[in-house]
């Protein structure tokens, strides 16, 4: 029970950061461009949306920029305002001081911030969907797409890319709880990920922990000129349970706590 608190108190604090807003933007930003695209372009929605690879495509093209650039940079900055509330408010003492053990503030902190980031995903998904669909109830000559939704392939692709940026996750978590000035945790992130991006043409790139997604895209979208034989999904997994029982340690260990 006292995690369950725990979490309601945590989720409470998020609605007063911009966190909260970063997931809403960054869900529907790709889905509106491509949106306003398609509603441009709307002469060639008619053969467009009769193709039968056409939510194939869309997904791609959805999921290109939000692999590349938005979740990992919305990553970043959604952890570090979540972990900077309490530095922000000089509150770690006091919430130190209430009847909960640091294991139950840790992840329930944790927590809040995995379930905004399936919320991310669902609404992105939403956002993809809303994409496809309202030019033909804007536009009445505009016909619906007929291909029918892949949803066993985009529901396996979902779950990779959303274990694939775990590592992120965790890493952002582990360097935010452990410095108190906001910009280290941002700069630390957004050098790691430009540095994964600047070596996605070597050969091990994919050992990253920030390049997973990005590989994994990469090598279903037909991008990737070479093979990659490593389970992406597994290998991330193991380093999110690394890193976050590494983050774990160090926060018990702390001490100064804030």
């Amino acid at each position: 029970m006292k995690f369950i608190y725990s979490f309601q108190s945590e989720w409470l604090k998020k609605r007063r950061s911009l966190a909260a807003w970063l997931v809403v933007i960054g869900a529907f930003f790709t889905p509106t461009i491509i949106l306003l695209v398609r509603l441009k372009n709307y002469q060639a929605l008619p053969k467009l949306n009769s193709a039968e690879d056409f939510w194939i495509k869309l997904w791609f093209t959805n999921w290109e920029s939000m692999t590349i650039l938005l979740l990992p940079m919305g990553i970043i900055l959604a952890v570090a305002l979540i972990t900077q509330i309490e530095y922000k408010n000089n509150s770690w003492k006091q919430l130190h001081t209430t009847p909960q053990g640091f294991s139950v503030i840790f992840f329930a902190k944790f927590t809040v911030i995995l379930v905004m980031l399936i919320e991310l995903f669902g609404l992105f998904n939403l956002g993809i969907y809303l994409s496809a669909v309202l030019p033909s109830l804007i536009l009445s000559d505009i016909p619906f797409p007929t291909a029918p939704i892949p949803f066993s392939q985009f529901f396996t692709g979902n779950l990779n890319f959303f274990i694939e940026c775990l590592p992120i996750l965790a890493l952002q978590y582990l360097i935010s709880l452990q410095f108190k000035n906001f910009l280290v945790p941002i700069g630390f992130g957004f050098a790691i990920w430009a540095l994964g991006i600047g070596m996605t043409s070597w050969e091990y790139s994919f050992a990253l922990p920030y390049n997973q997604a990005v590989m994994d895209f990469l090598r279903n979208s037909g991008n990737l000129k070479r093979e990659i034989s490593v389970n992406l999904p597994l290998l991330a997994f193991i380093y999110f349970a690394i890193i976050t029982f590494a983050s774990y340690i160090l926060y018990l260990t702390k001490r100064e706590k804030g």
